[in-house]
């Protein structure tokens, strides 16, 4: 589109009496000797111009969007963000699930065994408001396990912190056999086992993703997932991610523990899934979680500590435990 020059527009419209309007000069058919209102140059002190045969004008401060806020108070979207004792879950009120759990594990939490899972019933959550609460009749019948973000077996040094692990704030819809039963099961046995064996302090950040997938028919990435519930309102995620971050390297005492964490972010899709493909091949950038989770992670290195990757310096293989309690591990791909 070409430009215009200004002072041809305005000699063009300067007969129309419109020029007035535009830059607040009588235009010389006004013989009624009245002045218009003088708005400066690229910007008019939020007074509009009149418009219409009624010559309205207004001031910008009449229009207050913001004031709704005091009729119907902050629409959202909310987060309610519940403390429990080993971990917090942020609820998402939409979806009805976890939006991520932050939980912590220690040498010592771990030895402790005051906790006893048989004593433990699943139960909704009274600290978030009913409409969006999730309910025990929403998981009935739908195929789907009540899929614990961070896991009972974190939580075995105190019976309260292991009966806060099956609130339904802590869970979300999982496919139960290859995956929550077994799988998913051998990775969170994997993270206990890196306190066990290589660190003194885990934390893990653990939700759900609801990621693109290609359709062949229509040559389009689609995000497609099932609801379940009576009514539908509990959404069921495509995949889960976890992030591993672990502080106080136990093997070698040159790693100066107080200024290195060890971290890794791995993206399961939620379906079955054969024990003989190798962690590794599930490891996926934080970067990359973050986008896809419209989630911030590493907002900043706070406390100043080198970032390395975990599986740079432990090996990142799982552990199988069969019925028969045998072991064998799986060797990630060379």
């Amino acid at each position: 589109m070409a430009l215009l020059n200004l002072k041809s527009v305005s000699a063009g419209i300067a007969g129309t009496g419109l020029v007035t309007y535009f830059l607040g000069i009588p235009s010389k058919g006004n013989s009624s000797g009245s002045t218009n209102t003088s708005y400066p140059s690229g910007s008019n002190n939020g007074l509009s111009k009149p418009d219409g045969p009624n010559n309205i004008q207004f001031h910008e401060s009449q229009i207050n969007p913001s004031e709704y806020f005091k009729i119907g108070g902050f629409p959202g979207p909310i987060f309610d963000l519940a403390q429990s004792k080993q971990f917090i879950t942020c609820y998402d009120r939409e979806r009805k699930i976890p939006k991520w759990v932050v939980e912590h594990v220690t040498r010592e939490s771990l030895d402790v065994k005051n906790g006893d899972r048989k004593k433990s019933n699943f139960k909704e959550d009274q600290r978030i408001p009913a409409t969006y609460r999730s309910l025990l009749k929403d998981y009935f019948r739908s195929g789907y396990d009540r899929g614990h973000m961070a896991p009972a077996a974190d939580s075995k040094f105190d019976q309260v912190a292991m009966d806060q692990t099956f609130l339904l704030t802590n869970m979300a819809p999982q496919v139960g056999e290859g995956f929550n039963r077994d799988y998913w099961s051998h990775f969170e046995c994997f993270v206990r086992d890196l306190c066990v064996k290589d660190f003194e302090s885990v934390r893990i950040i653990t939700g759900p993703l609801f990621l693109p997938k290609f359709n062949e028919q229509t040559k389009k990435y689609e995000i497609k997932y099932e609801v379940i519930g009576n009514p539908p309102s509990i959404s069921v995620p495509t995949h889960f991610y976890k992030i591993v971050v672990a502080e106080n390297f136990a093997k070698d005492n040159n790693r100066n523990k107080a200024e290195n964490v060890y971290v890794a972010g791995f993206v399961l899709p939620n379906d079955k899934i054969p024990n003989d493909i190798p962690l590794t091949y599930f490891k996926t950038p934080i970067e990359a979680i973050e986008r896809s989770s419209g989630l911030s992670f590493f907002q900043q290195n706070i406390s100043n500590k080198k970032v390395n990757d975990l599986c740079d310096n432990v090996s990142c293989v799982l552990t199988i435990r069969d019925w028969s309690q045998k072991v064998k591990a799986i060797s990630p791909p060379k």
